[in-house]
Formats: structure tokens, sequence, C-alpha cells
């Protein structure tokens, strides 16, 4: 065995979405905050995204995590969530996975029946509480970041399915959310191609027509990633919702093309501006729990903690929860022979 390069990683989901999670390997990022070290990243090290998450070392649904060291010395750790094509600052699913990571193979210390840790995403600090028995963390509930909406119910020229009405808004990234009974989907896991297919034409001709920027935080913009919601099927929960994670390179002027992957869980962003939405349109009030369902049937579960400003826009602090599993620990190589140091792509599955 010979390689230039060693990455280590623990292989997680939380609720069906895959979170690998970075230990060791990762090239020494500079920065004054998390959101610093995540622009360098990307700007000299997106190899590592590319290597992780392309074939032959990764799929189109993986997602993965690398942890730094945190900024803010209130922080228990610091992590960069990295996607097929862009580095989201905040993730729901993505924050399960790193926790479980950190508490069941001991990097943070696990205090049973609950622990408490701090931390430091791009998009800024997250206070974490996690439910533990017996070495595993049964539960995983976070504070994140302020949620709210942007847009309300606008129109929206959708190539290829004609008008519909859509609400962008923040959840940790800016998504663009519609009734799937608009495009007359029900978003579950047997229809990923259709909802694909809708949510990438919905997505681009918002980004078109509705770009948005993090009135905080310039250098965020949006939307890059879509929600189709439908009424609950289980009374158990209240709502369905189908993210897709994006390409980035949806053709406007060809409708028909696949280029982006549905999120295997109900995405916590997704589920957190979700909740924005209610909230604006009077649906949900403070204290009340939203709890989301997927594709798969998996549930995230969040709740209005309190109320906020962020800019001039009205906002809510949402809390979220969801449980995630470990599945593996892996470490990748790169032989100084091999053709593809920074992985593929092939069009059949990844457009």
């Amino acid at each position: 065995m010979r390689a230039k390069r060693m990455i280590t990683a623990i292989e997680a989901h939380a609720e069906g979405e895959g979170g690998r999670v970075i230990t060791a390997g990762m090239p020494n990022l500079t920065g004054a905050t998390v959101f610093e070290k995540m622009q360098a990243m990307a700007r000299d090290h997106d190899d590592v995204r590319t290597l992780m998450l392309q074939e032959p070392r990764g799929n189109p649904a993986l997602c993965c995590n690398a942890l730094v060291p945190p900024c803010d010395p209130s922080a228990d750790a610091g992590f960069i969530i990295m996607e097929q094509t862009e580095y989201p600052p905040m993730s729901g699913s993505n924050t399960i996975c790193v926790v479980t990571a950190l508490l069941e193979t001991g990097i943070l210390p696990m205090v049973e029946p609950v622990t408490t840790l701090t931390l430091e995403a791009p998009a800024g600090l997250i206070k974490v509480t996690a439910h533990c028995k017996d070495g595993k963390a049964t539960r995983v509930e976070f504070l994140n970041v302020p949620a709210f909406a942007m847009h309300l119910g606008v129109p929206l020229d959708v190539p290829g399915y004609g008008e519909i009405e859509i609400d962008i808004a923040w959840g940790g990234m800016f998504f663009v959310m519609a009734e799937a009974a608009q495009f007359d989907i029900d978003p579950i896991a047997a229809n990923g191609d259709a909802i694909v297919r809708a949510s990438e034409a919905m997505r681009a001709a918002a980004q078109a027509r509705y770009p948005v920027k993090h009135p905080e935080n310039p250098a965020i913009t949006g939307p890059t990633i879509s929600n189709l919601w439908a009424a609950p099927t289980d009374p158990a929960t209240h709502g369905r919702g189908a993210i897709t994670l994006s390409s980035g390179v949806y053709n406007l002027g060809n409708p028909s093309a696949l280029t982006g992957v549905l999120d295997r869980s109900p995405c916590g962003t997704g589920t957190c501006a979700k909740m924005a939405v209610l909230h604006a349109r009077g649906l949900l009030d403070i204290g009340q729990t939203y709890v989301n369902a997927g594709p798969l049937g998996t549930t995230f579960t969040g709740r209005i903690e309190h109320t906020t400003k962020v800019g001039d826009y009205d906002a809510i602090v949402p809390s979220l929860s969801g449980q995630g599993w470990i599945t593996g620990v892996s470490q990748y190589l790169v032989d100084p022979s091999d053709p593809f140091p920074t992985g593929f792509t092939i069009g059949d599955i990844w457009a």
C-alpha cells in the first residue's frame, strides 16, 4: 500500500441522509471564524470535497463534514459542511451526524443521560443537547440559527411546468419552496425522479427571478436548494417535505434534465425554513412543534423556541431534533498513480 494522502472518516447517517465525518487528514485551514475557514477550504482545498463526495469514493446522495478546531472559545468543536455543489452554512442532518460521531467515538466525552455541547458551524454557534443511553446518542437536539421568510406566495414561471406560487426562506440555507400538488407530484421516495426534475427547474427559475442574500452575511446567496411540501399522511406528523440538493448545472432550456439528488432525510434546515414560513403566515406559534416527514417516512421534530429579528426580517429561533447512526469507519487513500485523485462525475447519475 502506498498513498500521498490518507483521510480517515466516520460513516454515518441521520434519518437516512448520509453524512460522512472526516476526523483526520484535513489540510491546515486559516481564518478567524469557521465561516472563514470554510471559505479558505472552498478557495484552496476544494479537492478534498470532490475526493470525498464524487466517485469512486463518494456518491451523488452523500454529504461530508470536516471536523476543524473551533475559533470561538465557547465552542467544543467546529465543522465544515460539504455537499455536491456547495458548502452550506448549516445543515440539520449533518449536525446530527457530527454530534453522533463526536460522542459515540469518544472524541468528545459522552455524559449520560444528557450531554450538552456547543458546535461552531459556518453559520454560527449551535447549542446541542444529546440524549444518551448505553453509549448511544439516542436523540440529538440543537438550537438552530434564526430562520425567516424573504418571499411569501410570489408567482414563478417554471419552464416546462407553467406558473406556480412559491416561498423563499432561510433555515440555514436558502430554500425555494412550493406545494408539490402544483406539479401533480406526491413527494414520496418512489417519485424521486419527478421530484428532482421539477425541483431543479423551480430552483433555477427562482434563482434567476428572486435572487437573495443573507442580510447579515451577503456572501451567503440563494436560493440554492428546493423543498416540495405536502400535507401529512401519518397523524403523528404535521407535514411532509422532499428536498432536492442541486447539481448546480440546470439548463433552463432543457427542463427534462436531471441534475439534482433527493435528500434521504426530512432535512433539518428545510424543516426550519418551513416553520419560518408557517409562522409568518400565522399557522405556527412559539412553543409549537412541527414533525416533518421525509420521503422515506423518517422524521425530524422542530419547535419554535422564540422570535427575533434578522436584519429587517421577522425571524424564529427553532430547535430541531432527530437521530443519527454510525455505519462504519473508513480510511481513504490517494495512490500517486491514481488517475482520479479528486474524483469524477458521469452524466448517467450526476448530470
